[in-house]
């Protein structure tokens, strides 16, 4: 369970602080109003991806006898986390570009996840396969897998939030980008895991 419960923390956290359109919002509803509208937004995943976890977990575990079918699905898997990890290592300052106005933050939040591509590509290709490993192992392997994700993905933009509410050259200080770079290597790691377990279940490792 504690195995699953890590890799739930370390792509939540590296999701949580990936420059992306639900960063930048959390940023600019922060900078624009106060701390508590960035916070509204950073809690939007929360509501947006309800369904597609699971719209994702239930097709998968359809295809629970189809092993070459998830190892391909696990393969792909590896190679999204795979891409998270070099992009989180070519991390610079986050650039923030407000362009979203009005002022029910929540709503705006949600808004810009669901019609993001990331929670689906992340969900169908990693979350839902690592899901369907830790039911093999226990429901509470799963669900700790799933709390510690959204852990880290929602509280290290309420962070985030807190942070540029207080200073604003937060986001562009070399601590960020070092968390960046140290998480996308950790990911590169994970995707290696993915891989492996991918070529394992279509047969062509061990």
């Amino acid at each position: 369970m504690i195995h699953f419960l890590f890799m739930g923390l370390v792509l939540g956290l590296s999701a949580g602080l990936a420059p992306g359109p639900l960063l930048t919002l959390v940023v600019s509803e922060t900078l624009r109003y106060h701390v508590g509208a960035g916070i509204r937004v950073a809690l939007a995943p929360l509501i947006s991806d309800l369904p597609i976890v699971v719209v994702s977990v239930g097709l998968l575990s359809t295809m629970a006898d189809f092993e070459a079918v998830l190892g391909a699905i696990s393969l792909m898997g590896g190679a999204v986390v795979f891409r998270m990890g070099v992009h989180g290592l070519k991390t610079r300052a986050l650039v923030i570009e407000p362009e979203v106005s009005g002022r029910n933050a929540l709503v705006k939040g949600v808004l810009v996840n669901v019609l993001s591509p990331h929670p689906y590509l992340f969900w169908i290709s990693v979350g839902a396969p690592l899901v369907h490993r830790a039911m093999a192992v226990s429901l509470a392997a799963a669900m700790a897998f799933i709390a510690g994700f959204y852990l880290l993905l929602v509280g290290s933009k309420v962070v985030v939030a807190l942070a540029v509410g207080r200073s604003r050259t937060v986001i562009k200080g070399r601590a960020y980008v070092l968390i960046m770079r140290g998480l996308g290597l950790a990911l590169c790691l994970l995707a290696l895991m993915l891989v492996k377990d991918g070529l394992t279940l279509v047969g062509v490792w061990g």
